[in-house]
């Protein structure tokens, strides 16, 4: 899944000439493209010029022993964070997303993008406790799903009522804990639930409507949230969800149709 941004872009200016070019204000959420929400086992993308010198994306072959690579094979791609060559999940020469290590802590680390050897320039980041964000079809529409995994979306709307999928990054720590790096086999839920809130239309949803929220095992830093949807849900409602005093971004709808 990628986040649908449009960003705009002023020349760094520690970027050299045929160096790859950034900057921390082009360092965003992979889910809502939300600049500076970051945080520990957060997907993560940066924007940019000369990033990359192809498009790549990670392939099945590219994961060995459950672990996720640092360096896409023929990309040539490489991002530290705190110093630590972090899990690539897509690059080009315009964008790179990538998986902030699990195992590091809220503050300020430094960012780099290396291209075969050629360094960026070293960014300074800051990683909250939690940056909730939804991925999201279009600016205005998460992606989320039915139970059986089929795409919520305007030919077969979510119901009143009904369970749901949400799809998110940067939800906080888990239990058990998220191994950096390694893709989750098995559930596990948020070590801060009591703090997590699902919103629609601005209300909060009883805790009970809440069924799972947590890792989405097989894919490092994605998390699902299960809820079923209020009974009286308006047709494509506002959904925010809130991880202690962070919330996910406003403006961001589902497909519901109350028929």
């Amino acid at each position: 899944m990628a986040a649908m941004a449009v960003l705009s872009f002023a020349a760094d200016p520690e970027c050299k000439p045929n160096a790859p070019c950034y900057s921390a204000g082009t360092v965003v959420s992979a889910a809502s493209g939300e600049p500076g929400a970051l945080c520990p086992n957060a997907l993560a993308s940066i924007y940019g010029t000369g990033l990359a010198f192809i498009e790549r994306a990670i392939t099945p072959a590219d994961i060995q022993g459950g672990m996720l690579p640092v360096l896409l094979p023929g990309a040539g791609v490489q991002v530290l964070v705190a110093g630590r060559y972090v899990p690539l999940y897509y690059v080009s020469p315009k964008q790179v997303n990538f998986l902030i290590p699990s195992d590091l802590r809220p503050g300020e680390w430094t960012l780099q993008l290396l291209r075969e050897g050629t360094a960026g320039p070293p960014v300074r980041i800051r990683l909250r406790a939690a940056s909730p964000g939804l991925f999201q079809m279009d600016p205005e529409t998460a992606v989320s799903s039915h139970l059986d995994y089929s795409l919520v979306d305007e030919t077969n709307p979510a119901r009143p009522d009904e369970w749901i999928i949400l799809w998110a990054t940067g939800l906080g720590e888990v239990t058990p804990p998220a191994i950096s790096g390694a893709i989750p086999m098995q559930a596990a839920k948020l070590q801060q639930i009591d703090s997590f809130r699902v919103f629609v239309d601005g209300a909060a949803v009883e805790g009970w409507r809440v069924g799972y929220a947590g890792l989405a095992p097989g894919w490092g830093g994605l998390y699902q949230v299960n809820v079923r949807l209020p009974a009286a849900t308006r047709p494509k409602p506002e959904i925010r969800l809130a991880a202690g005093p962070e919330l996910s971004p406003a403006g961001v709808h589902i497909w519901l149709n109350p028929q």
